[in-house]
């Protein structure tokens, strides 16, 4: 599993014309699940977007956690995270998950963030979806699950 953490200090995601989710604050997490992730990798990514800390504190230093400054998670399946570019011009998407693996996981991420008592907003999935934002910083972090290493 992969995920791109953006911290924000706003995005969307719109599918269509029709707003599907926002945060004021926090992080945006594009999402991609491979054939061989399981909830093992679900809950290792857990326990580190929550506890990361990447956000400023009085000092402004990255010292603070996402749990600490209360903000949101908008959660965006992206299987494109999965694509591999080395031979050729065109992506293969060969160690990308299945469609239904990839939304019982991404399912369980968001459910397992919900769980933890954080906001957290989505995408759809499958859709074709415009993603905007205001990076903070800018402040990206790619972080790959235990199967992926």
């Amino acid at each position: 599993m992969r995920i791109v953490i953006q911290r924000v200090k706003e995005a969307s995601v719109h599918v269509g014309s029709r707003l599907v989710g926002s945060i004021k604050g926090g992080m945006l997490i594009l999402l991609g699940v491979g054939q061989k992730d399981t909830l093992d990798d679900v809950n290792y990514l857990i326990s580190k977007v929550g506890e990361l800390r990447i956000f400023d504190d009085e000092n402004g230093k990255m010292n603070c956690s996402i749990r600490e400054t209360g903000g949101g998670f908008l959660v965006v399946s992206q299987f494109t995270l999965l694509g591999d570019c080395v031979k050729g011009r065109r992506p293969s998407f060969d160690g990308a998950a299945d469609p239904k693996k990839a939304e019982e996981l991404y399912n369980a991420f968001v459910q397992k963030l919900r769980s933890e008592n954080f906001k957290v907003e989505t995408g759809e999935f499958r859709a074709m979806m415009d993603v905007g934002l205001v990076n903070d910083g800018p402040v990206t972090f790619v972080l790959d699950s235990v199967s992926a290493k």
